[in-house]
């Protein structure tokens, strides 16, 4: 099991050496800084917590945070996360190249935050018709339950927040690595906006947490 912390560069299109576009998104991956080593004995389980993108500036993290990074003699990072895994220790920098081109893997990010949206964007509802005075065009339709039980069922499909959810992306492949400029070039879209962090597991590590 393996993973690295991640910022999302953008998309682009490249070109395989058969000629074939793919378009891909770039990720800027690690390098990711070991801050702490949680341990069975003392911790209960087993995990590395990384931190990625540091702060240059001391006085924007709060105080709390500051003296965790200072017991480990370490920067402050704006994303600190633990991932399950084994091989490194505390001080140690995780690179991009623990991962290899054609490799599947698994991202994990907060996706784009939508707002308030209808039914037909949110539920993808097909809607009703749109002219001769309808006035039931993009509205939900009856969502009561007659005389019994008089209420709106729990987990209906109505309008709402939609966006901003914790979203997994499983089997994504791997389209190049490059060590020198940290930067992994993955098949498709990930979840997220330009800018935004991310998570990437191998699959085995996802698979086995579902397990």
């Amino acid at each position: 099991m393996k993973g690295i912390l991640a910022k999302k560069v953008g998309m682009t299109q490249v070109f395989a050496e058969d000629g074939r576009m793919f378009s891909v998104t770039v990720l800027e991956a690690g390098p990711a800084k070991v801050v702490q080593k949680k341990e069975k004995a003392k911790d209960g389980y087993e995990a590395l917590q990384m931190g990625f993108d540091e702060i240059r500036k001391e006085k924007n993290v709060k105080k709390p945070a500051q003296g965790h990074f200072k017991k480990a003699s370490s920067p402050p990072y704006r994303f600190v996360r633990e991932i399950k895994m084994e091989g490194f220790n505390a001080g140690d920098n995780i690179t991009v190249d623990i991962f290899s081109k054609g490799e599947k893997v698994s991202v994990t990010a907060i996706s784009k935050g939508k707002g308030f949206q209808g039914v037909m964007k949110r539920h993808n509802y097909k809607g009703g018709p749109g002219s001769h005075g309808s006035m039931f065009n993009r509205a939900p339709g009856s969502i009561g339950s007659s005389a019994y039980p008089s209420r709106v069922w729990k987990n209906k499909g109505l309008p709402g927040h939609m966006g901003s959810e914790r979203v997994t992306q499983r089997n994504i492949e791997i389209f190049d690595i490059k060590k020198d400029q940290n930067l992994m070039l993955i098949m498709g879209s990930v979840p997220g906006p330009e800018g935004g962090y991310v998570i990437i597991k191998s699959n085995e590590a996802v698979a086995r947490k579902e397990s």
